[in-house]
């Protein structure tokens, strides 16, 4: 993957996630980790997402991860191979 793919995949994740309203995004990219895996392979990035949103106050994981996959929409399916997500709400860091 180059640079350039990765800073645009970015930028997409950024955007999509942008109507949560985080206080506090950051993405790693791990794609570099799985290099010849079969997601690695079929184009599809390997993410951490942490992210902080007053949305996600008094939602339990399950949902909080239902608003960001949600979010990211078509991402998740080629984009994204795999997505490790640590999502709080501000009153929990």
């Amino acid at each position: 993957m180059t640079p350039s793919t990765n800073d645009g995949r970015e930028t997409q994740i950024r955007s999509r996630l942008a109507p949560l309203e985080p206080v506090q995004l950051e993405i790693i990219d791990e794609s570099h980790k799985h290099a010849g895996h079969a997601g690695a392979r079929d184009g599809g990035g390997h993410y951490v997402l942490r992210i902080v949103s007053a949305r996600f106050a008094g939602k339990n994981t399950v949902a909080r991860h239902r608003m960001i996959y949600s979010a990211l929409g078509e991402l998740m399916k080629r984009e994204i191979h795999a997505l490790t997500i640590q999502a709080s709400a501000p009153d929990e860091i």
